[in-house]
C-alpha cells in the first residue's frame, strides 16, 4: 500500500511583546441562497357561458269587443215659439189700411154669399114637384140642378171667406196680424195686400197646406 505524505505543520511565530493581539475575524455566514421568484402565471378568468337568448313569441293582442253602434235618434228641431206680438204691431198706418181693405172685402163676400144662396133657392122653387130629375146631360131639369149645386158651393166659399176676414180683423185688434201660423215668420206686405186675410206665408202655402 502506498502511504500519503502529510504536509508539515507550520508553527506559528511567537507573538511579539507589546503587539496587539489580532482578533480573528468572525466567520461570516455564507449568504443564503435566494430562491428564484416563482413565475406567476396570469390567471385567466374562465369564459362565461353565453346563454342563448330566449325566443320572444309576440303575444297576440286580444280581440277588441265590437260594441254595436248606438242608434242615434233623429234630432227633431224644436218647434218655433209663436210670438205674442205681430211683426206690424208698431205700424198703425199699415194696420189701418189692412182693416179698411178687409171691411171692403167682407161686404163683397157677404153680398156674394147672399146672392148665390138666393139664386139657388129660386132654382129650387122653379122646379115643379112632378118634374122628372135629369142628369147634367139630360134636359132642363138636370141643368137647373147642376146650377143650383154650383150656386150653393160658391155661396159656401163666400161665407168661408167672410169668416177668414173676421179672424183677420180680430188679429189686427190683438196686434198679431201678419204672422204666419205655421213657421211664425212675418208674412210679406205684398202678400197681405193681395190677400188681406192670408194666414200663411208663401213658403208654407206652397207646402201643400189647405189654409190660405
Amino acid at each position: 500500500m502506498t502511504t500519503k505524505k502529510r504536509a508539515p505543520l507550520v508553527q506559528a511565530a511567537p507573538a511579539r511583546k507589546g503587539a496587539k493581539k489580532v482578533v480573528p475575524a468572525k466567520k461570516v455566514a455564507p449568504a443564503k441562497k435566494v430562491a428564484p421568484a416563482k413565475k406567476v402565471a396570469p390567471k385567466v378568468a374562465p369564459a362565461k357561458k353565453v346563454v342563448p337568448a330566449k325566443k320572444v313569441v309576440p303575444k297576440a293582442a286580444p280581440a277588441k269587443k265590437v260594441v254595436p253602434a248606438k242608434k242615434v235618434a233623429p234630432t227633431i228641431p224644436p218647434a218655433p215659439k209663436r210670438p205674442t206680438v205681430g211683426p206690424y204691431a208698431k205700424e198703425p198706418k199699415f194696420l189701418d189700411e189692412q182693416r179698411a181693405l178687409l171691411l171692403e172685402e167682407r161686404i163683397v163676400c157677404q153680398g156674394q154669399a147672399e146672392d148665390l144662396r138666393a139664386e139657388a133657392d129660386s132654382l129650387a122653387e122653379e122646379r115643379e114637384p112632378g118634374d122628372v130629375q135629369f142628369d147634367a146631360e139630360g134636359g132642363e131639369g138636370g141643368t137647373a140642378a147642376v146650377d143650383r149645386e154650383r150656386d150653393l158651393a160658391l155661396s159656401a166659399q163666400a161665407l168661408a171667406a167672410v169668416e177668414e176676414i173676421d179672424d183677420a180683423l180680430e188679429r189686427i185688434t190683438r196686434k198679431t196680424y201678419g204672422t204666419c201660423e205655421r213657421c211664425y215668420q212675418s208674412i210679406p206686405k205684398a202678400r197681405l195686400r193681395a190677400l188681406a186675410f192670408a194666414r200663411l206665408c208663401v213658403a208654407c202655402k206652397s207646402g201643400g197646406l189647405s189654409r190660405r
